[in-house]
């Protein structure tokens, strides 16, 4: 069967076509602008996977919608599926679930955060196959974190919003941090948008500055060491652009096992590189996990 996935991101929405097997068969990207701008674009191509002339096998029977957010994921709220306070301000209060069920009629819907379709994408395929308990966090242009507990995604009254812990700052560090809303958070300090504001060049510009993956290493760091006291984990995957950098993974394990200072002595712990690992879907984690989504609501 095939399945429709949405990947709705901060600058790019990317639309596809896959199969319970987490094949992606057919996408296209389409920039976030405005929703009047974006979302007839989205529409058309959903509605052209649903076309009465295709033959039944080659129309998606199921669409996941993986959203920036925050988002309601709370199912029977009144805003459910709606964006909420999105610093994107022409996404505030914008009803996508509603919209897109509008536009495409009775199709099986299932609806959640981008970051916790991520997780999806990886725990069904990718680096947390088989566990019950992960995190995913995501390191661009912002910071977002998916979890599951005991193989089901955190909600609760949202979902996670881990992107905005509070940071105790590294001695020395006299950034303000980029958050409007809490300054030093760990998104305020640690984000590829806060990264070029503090040192005046993009990320992908700061590959040969030890100093700015040291400091950045020690805000991942903290952050994670916070989750995993919290939530305990299995692993913990670290996805998003800043991550590409090579210096950081070793650098953000010593310093987790650092700041643990061996006060829980796990398997996992013990095998630190296994357990803070890298995305293992090339990019396409949220759009598989989208599909991962599909599937669920088209079986109900």
């Amino acid at each position: 069967m095939l399945y429709g996935a949405l990947e709705a991101g901060g600058t790019k929405m990317i639309c596809a076509v896959g199969n319970e097997s987490g094949q992606i068969l057919d996408q296209v990207i389409i920039p976030t602008t405005t929703p009047d701008e974006t979302m007839p674009k989205v529409i058309e191509y959903f509605k052209s996977k649903l076309d009465d002339s295709l033959p039944d096998d080659e129309k998606i029977q199921g669409l996941g919608i993986a959203c920036f957010g925050p988002v309601d994921v709370r199912e029977g709220s009144k805003t459910y599926g709606n964006i909420l306070n999105t610093p994107k301000i022409a996404w505030r209060n914008f009803p996508m679930l509603k919209t897109l069920k509008d536009a495409l009629g009775d199709i099986p819907m299932g609806f959640d955060t981008n970051v916790n379709c991520s997780l999806l994408g990886e725990a069904t395929w990718g680096s947390a196959k088989g566990l019950n308990d992960a995190v995913y966090i995501t390191i661009g242009i912002g910071i977002g974190m998916g979890a599951i507990s005991g193989g089901n995604p955190i909600h609760g009254m949202l979902h996670p919003e881990a992107g905005h812990l509070m940071m105790s700052r590294v001695p020395g560090d006299d950034y303000k941090g980029h958050c409007p809303s809490h300054g030093a958070c760990f998104e305020g300090m640690a984000c590829g948008l806060a990264i070029e504001e503090r040192w005046g060049k993009p990320a992908r510009e700061l590959g040969d500055r030890p100093e700015v993956w040291e400091l950045e290493a020690k805000y991942i760091a903290q952050a994670i060491t916070d989750i995993l006291l919290i939530l305990s984990p299995q692993k913990i995957i670290l996805g998003g652009g800043v991550m590409n950098h090579a210096p950081l993974f070793p650098l953000v394990r010593k310093y987790v096992l650092e700041y643990v200072n061996e006060y829980i002595d796990t398997k996992e712990l013990r095998n630190i590189n296994s357990f803070i690992a890298p995305a293992a879907l090339n990019g396409y984690q949220g759009v598989m996990g989208a599909i991962k989504l599909a599937e669920s609501a088209a079986a109900e």
